[in-house]
């Protein structure tokens, strides 16, 4: 009885062993370390004769065009001048978790308005966080995510700006897996300048949209919506008008299975009455890629 009582507690013991190896199996494996990424952006922009870079978060674009309007708008005699414009963003990306992610970095931007390219210059810096407020999983409150960015021109000088762009975005997912659903949201920005005389109106955009992704992982996104601008003057000359005009923006993007952008292309086109155009290449460089 004896021998037959050990036997069994070896069993058990041997079980319960066995159970919990099973169970460490079956667990998902941890992250030790967030996605750490340089998420590479490389933009081309026309811009119309008497307004500035506006549009979804074109934050680098924004500063660089408003610092021009500031260091340039008395001396150009007929005010802002048709521009064409290739920027380079290169915000540093910490993904502390399937909630939060902390950016920041420097933009570069070289301008054309006429007389040729300028030279290629590092012409902001900015940080931001992104942030999902709320999570459907599954619920019927859509997720409510919240970005924010400071953006500041350089060199430091009079007329530099100081923009602050806010995001709110409600995604209301039609699957479990959020494969597709509906968006609407809105975007705030207000720009500070170094000068007593200049100032920029803030620009508001409401909008609303949609995405499908395929089993594939490419994945589609459009977004329609109204840009509202206040106009931008220095002492009692106009810069900007301002205007209401609709935008619309449309992105194709490469996922991998765990929702990480691979590749992205946005096209935007934005009427300040007349039309912008801008196309956004996302080639995002992965240091951690979970």
């Amino acid at each position: 009885m004896r021998a037959a009582a050990i036997g069994l507690l070896c069993l058990t013991i041997s079980a319960g062993a066995a159970s919990a190896a099973d169970d460490e199996d079956d667990a998902p494996a941890k992250p030790e370390v967030p996605n750490i990424y340089l998420d590479l952006r490389t933009i081309y922009a026309t811009i119309p004769a008497g307004t500035l870079g506006l549009g979804f978060g074109n934050t680098s674009l924004s500063a660089a065009f408003e610092a021009l309007a500031a260091r340039r708008g008395t001396t150009l005699p007929n005010g802002l001048p048709a521009a064409k414009s290739i920027a380079v963003d290169l915000p540093l990306t910490v993904d502390v978790s399937d909630r939060v992610s902390l950016y920041g970095g420097v933009s570069g931007s070289t301008i054309d308005i006429g007389g040729g390219w300028s030279t290629f210059d590092i012409t902001s810096w900015n940080i931001g966080v992104q942030a999902d407020l709320y999570q459907q999983n599954g619920g019927k409150i859509p997720t409510i995510t919240l970005q924010s960015t400071l953006t500041q021109s350089v060199p430091n000088e009079p007329g530099m700006t100081t923009s602050f762009n806010n995001i709110l975005e409600f995604d209301y997912a039609l699957d479990e897996d959020e494969m597709r659903g509906w968006l609407a949201g809105v975007q705030y920005t207000h720009t500070d300048i170094a000068s007593p005389v200049a100032r920029i109106r803030p620009n508001t955009i409401l909008y609303a949209g949609g995405y499908y992704q395929w089993p594939s992982n490419w994945k589609f996104t459009g977004r329609l919506g109204v840009q509202s601008f206040g106009g931008a003057q220095i002492g009692r000359r106009t810069l900007a008008e301002p205007f209401t005009q609709p935008l619309l923006r449309l992105d194709l993007d490469r996922m991998d299975d765990n929702d990480n952008r691979l590749f992205g292309i946005t096209a935007q086109i934005a009427w300040m009455p007349k039309p912008s155009y801008q196309v956004t290449l996302r080639t995002p460089l992965y240091a951690v890629r979970n």
